[in-house]
């Protein structure tokens, strides 16, 4: 789709979702190398023709596809740093898409959808999403999300190792092992392990781990940092009473090391 387009789509009412339906078939947009590539599923012609316009615009490669199968095939296939995916699609449904792909990995997971819900936001972030846009929507902060989320999935780095006594982390494919063998870790709790190995001697606010992990819109709770870091230290086999790995730093927040 030629830019125009989706400079007079946005001119009108500056958002997307609002137009009429159609189908089209997917298309691959090969961009030059060393550019991040989304994936975008959805079956809603407009949307992913302008979608794809503002990703180009924005420096990103755009893998677009119609429904749930073509896009778990382009998953499968293709490097994809991000995937743009909608709830309603005709073969399956999102959510079944992103569980799929939890299965296999933690790359960033944004849900667009007209479903307005509570409820139905609240399950796409249960199940695994990092982010989730009601339609009609701005191109332009669906395009800050998206960076939000490839700087908060890359940060400190995208790639190489990161260790600490018997723990390491696999960051190219986000795995975390200890004495060789790979811990079930959420993808909250890989990013707070991930944060605080990469600075070891530096002291995290609550705050500092919350931007972090979630970014600078998430309206939640400092203390929900605890509960993550209660749960990490479970899983890693730290004893909160004498740790090992995670030290709380009373009235500041938390650093790696032996208490």
């Amino acid at each position: 789709m030629a830019r125009g387009g989706a400079q007079y789509a946005a001119g009108r009412s500056g958002l997307i979702g609002a137009g009429s339906v159609k189908r089209l078939s997917v298309w691959y947009s090969r961009g030059m190398k060393g550019k991040q590539t989304v994936l975008v599923v959805d079956d809603e012609l407009k949307i992913l023709e302008l979608v794809k316009a503002y990703l180009e615009m924005n420096g990103f490669n755009a893998l677009c596809a119609k429904n749930g199968r073509e896009g778990m095939a382009f998953f499968e296939e293709h490097g994809v740093d991000l995937i743009l995916l909608d709830l309603m699609l005709p073969d399956f449904s999102g959510e079944e898409f992103c569980k799929k792909v939890r299965q296999v990995s933690n790359i960033p997971l944004i849900m667009i959808t007209a479903k307005v819900e509570e409820e139905s936001i609240i399950n796409g972030l249960t199940i695994g999403a990092d982010d989730y846009v009601t339609k009609p929507f701005s191109p332009r902060q669906l395009m800050a999300r998206v960076r939000a989320a490839l700087r908060r999935n890359g940060s400190p780095g995208s790639g190489g190792f990161l260790s600490y006594g018997d723990l390491m982390i696999d960051m190219e494919n986000r795995i975390v092992r200890k004495h060789g063998e790979a811990l079930a870790l959420t993808r909250d709790e890989y990013n707070i392990l991930t944060l605080l190995m990469s600075r070891q001697a530096k002291i995290f606010t609550r705050d500092e781990i919350l931007e972090a992990v979630k970014g600078d819109d998430f309206d939640g709770f400092d203390r929900s940092v605890d509960s993550h870091i209660k749960r990490l230290r479970m899983k890693i086999g730290d004893d909160p009473k004498a740790p090992q790995y995670i030290l709380t730093v009373y009235g500041m927040g938390y650093r790696l090391g032996e208490a």
